[in-house]
This record gives structure tokens, sequence and C-alpha cells, in this order.
């Protein structure tokens, strides 16, 4: 696990630090870079995010990211921003996604309190990315646009209606929540990843 060569795709999104930290726990020193050639040679790519999905978008094409994304062939995980940035589109300023998957993000209704921020459970676990999670633990949400349940969900989670949780379409994964600040099912998740 160690002695892999993990890359954070550093395109100014606000939770690289807090990923970063996150592996270096699990004795992982990750490079955070913008480099074709170095998210190429990854064993694995972590493709964080926290903000608006528009501006996101610019500063990913702004370096070609938005092209060598899909292309990657090595395990890819997606967080929060990530994972909706990784759908078709985004109702978040009519944004065109990277269509990973054929997904449309959609903003919840404003029936309960937006954005949905906290804990809160994971439920209907699938794949190799929750081994060794129970459903109904729980994991720390943050965010004002969902992803609505399809055939490519691992996991839901119900605000205001049941939601992805996490995605994955072939080396694809995804997690709504952030794992990097998810506690000791967050750790569990990012092994898993890490042991793919």
């Amino acid at each position: 696990m160690k002695d892999q060569k993990i890359v954070i795709i550093d395109y100014d999104a606000g939770n690289i630090q807090s990923v970063k930290y996150a592996l270096e726990r699990l004795g992982i020193t990750p490079i955070v870079s913008k480099e074709e050639e170095v998210i190429r040679n990854a064993d694995k790519v972590i493709f964080p995010g926290v903000g608006e999905a528009a501006w996101a978008m610019n500063s990913l094409r702004k370096n070609g990211l938005d092209l060598l994304i899909p292309q990657l062939t090595q395990p890819v995980l997606g967080i929060c921003l990530g994972m909706q940035l990784m759908c078709e589109s985004s109702e978040e300023s009519n944004t065109k996604g990277l269509g990973i998957f054929p997904l449309e993000v959609k903003r919840f209704t404003n029936e309960r309190k937006v954005p949905h921020m906290g804990w809160n459970q994971l439920e209907k676990l699938n794949g190799a990315l929750f081994k060794g999670v129970v459903a109904m633990e729980f994991a720390y949400f943050v965010h004002s646009y969902y992803v609505p349940v399809s055939e490519d969900t691992l996991a839901s989670c119900n605000y205001i209606l049941d939601f992805s949780a996490s995605l994955q379409k072939n080396n694809f994964y995804a997690c709504q929540f952030h794992p990097e600040k998810s506690g000791a099912v967050g750790v569990q998740i990012l092994k898993n990843f890490i042991n793919l």
C-alpha cells in the first residue's frame, strides 16, 4: 500500500490539504500535481473538490485536465464536487461536466435546510470501496447539489430524498461525502480505494 504512487489532482480545489493529511495518516506521501505525465503515471488518482461547479470546470479546462481525467485507466476517486464534476452536467450554473457518469447533478429543494451539512448515514452499500463498512454508518457531507440514484450507485443516503452517496463506473469511483473527514469509516474507504 505504502509504495504506491498516489496523485491528488491540483486545480485549486478547497479540500486538497485535508485529503493529503488523511493519506499521510495512512503512511502514504501523496503527490499533488496538475501535470499530465505525473497524473497518467500514478497508481491511483484522487480528484477532490470543494466550491462552485462552473468555476471548478474552468479551472480544469485551463490545465487540460477536463480532457485528461476521463481518459485515465487507473482507479480514480472523485470526492464531493469531484464526484459531481464527473457527471454529465450540473444544475449549478448549468455546468457541463466530464461525462464519466451519464447523470445530471440536481439542486436540493428547500424543504429542509440546504446545504445538507454534517453527519448522515450510508445505506445500501455495494462493492470493494465499502469492504469492512457496515450499512447505516455515518459519513460527513457538505453539499447543496446531489446526484440521483442510478445503476452506477454504490451507496445511497437520505436527505429530503434518496441520493447517490457513492458511484462507480469501470475504474472511476466517487463519494459525495468527505472520506477524509469521516473518521474511521472514511479511513476504511480510503484504505479500500488504495488497495483496489
